[in-house]
């Protein structure tokens, strides 16, 4: 099974779906308890709502589940988020904090390495390779990480999400007039609820990556799953009408981050 795939393009951005995928080997599967065989912790339909709105875009997708391994969470599993809950590099429960394997069957210290080898490190592997590739094309490169979640988990926070959540490791992964267009953006738009580096400051990937002093920028964009979704439960179809009012939005996000990544390279602006 492939574990990811790569469109490229010749834009200076970059999209990465590290949590769209839904293939879990069979092996993994029957370890799965049937809480785990909902998936409910995937980002539905996000490769799909991003779809052709920066054609010229090159696009990073994982296939795999975030069950099997989670794509964006640091390899040495560190956590995101000190003192708060959250899941791991390999998750032992769902974003509501219930098991997700049958009993004995969690994965282990070896199954976890495993992992590391075949899904984790490859998919950063071809995502840093389109990044190194990009920044050669352009001398800038922009990622933008593309995620979505439930609107309200209580197990990991209060209330209900805002609409657009923007994370910037408070300003670290980018340009600031990246991060400055993206949030303008998302506050013009009508209807829709906005935050800059909230409860989501950017995963493992966005700080990973995102070196503005070098001219590779990252920037993660969570959007709250009632944006787009007819039900944020099973079988969490997309809402068309929904996902085009959201998708015009997300296209005039892009496109301006398209055109300050080329002002960013002629003015020579490195943060």
């Amino acid at each position: 099974m492939a574990v990811f795939e790569i469109r490229q393009g010749t834009s200076p951005v970059i999209l990465g779906f590290p949590h769209t995928g839904t293939d879990v080997p069979a092996e993994i599967w029957a370890r799965l308890n049937d809480n785990g065989r909902i998936l409910a912790d995937t980002d539905w339909h996000i490769h799909e709502l991003y779809e052709g709105l920066l054609p010229d875009a090159t696009t990073v997708r994982a296939t795999f589940h975030r069950y099997v391994i989670d794509a964006n969470r640091d390899p040495e599993g560190v956590s995101l988020y000190p003192g708060q809950n959250t899941t791991g590099l390999v998750p032992e429960t769902d974003f509501d904090g219930v098991s997700i394997w049958n009993e004995g069957q969690a994965p282990t210290e070896a199954d976890i390495a495993t992992r590391l080898r075949d899904f984790h490190a490859p998919y950063h592997a071809a995502l840093a390779a389109e990044i190194e590739r990009v920044k050669a094309i352009h001398g800038v490169a922009v990622l933008f990480d593309c995620h979505s979640i439930r609107s309200h988990i209580p197990f990991l926070f209060e209330g209900k999400l805002p609409d657009f959540n923007i994370g910037t490791d408070m300003g670290k992964t980018c340009a600031a007039e990246i991060e400055r267009a993206t949030a303008e953006i998302a506050a013009s738009a009508e209807g829709y609820t906005h935050i800059l580096n909230g409860r989501f400051k950017g995963g493992w990937t966005t700080r990973h990556y995102g070196r503005p002093e070098i001219c590779v920028h990252a920037i993660q964009m969570e959007l709250a799953q009632s944006t787009h979704l007819a039900t944020e439960a099973p079988p969490f179809s997309l809402d068309s009408g929904k996902a085009e009012r959201l998708r015009s939005h997300l296209k005039t996000i892009l496109k301006r981050i398209e055109a300050t990544a080329f002002d960013l390279k002629l003015t020579g602006s490195e943060a």
